[in-house]
């Protein structure tokens, strides 16, 4: 039996770092300038709040208190990438090296929380389905990398 503590505090987790990938986006989609990529970032956005919703879901569902903020660490990181766009302005490939750095590090907590077994099965499988939306962004981010460096 999973304890039920534990498995509120994995959910809250993933929220939380859910919450700084929304953070981020948003962000990202402010400060560049390219209309498609601040479109994808948008979208990216929008899709990462429906799985926020659907992990507060789970955690009441488990009778827990769902978090509503991000992590210390995401707001940290988001002061210090508001000082990096200051000082090296609206550089595309800057900004989608740090998308990709944060959505290497959402896709690493998914897992983490998928390969640790202390998910019942019923907030495993919602897990799992946000997951997919996860990696399905971070493949796209990746692509967009890729591409941005097969062409210079």
């Amino acid at each position: 039996m999973t304890d039920r503590k534990d498995e509120i505090s994995t959910l809250n987790s993933l929220i939380a770092t859910t919450i700084d990938s929304i953070t981020g986006y948003e962000d990202s989609a402010t400060n560049i300038d390219n209309e498609r990529l601040r479109e994808t970032f948008r979208q990216r956005a929008n899709e990462r709040q429906k799985i926020v919703e659907d992990l507060r879901a789970q955690v009441r569902r488990l009778g827990g208190e769902p978090e509503e903020s991000g992590s210390f660490l995401g707001k940290a990181h988001q002061r210090f990438e508001d000082l990096k766009a200051a000082v090296t302005g609206r550089d595309e490939k800057a900004i989608i090296n740090e998308v990709e750095r944060g959505e290497d590090h959402l896709k690493a907590k998914f897992e983490s929380a998928l390969n640790d077994g202390g998910l019942s099965p019923d907030a495993r499988a919602a897990v799992q389905r946000c997951y997919e939306s996860v990696r399905a962004g971070h493949d796209q981010i990746s692509h967009l990398k890729h591409g941005m460096e097969a062409s210079s």
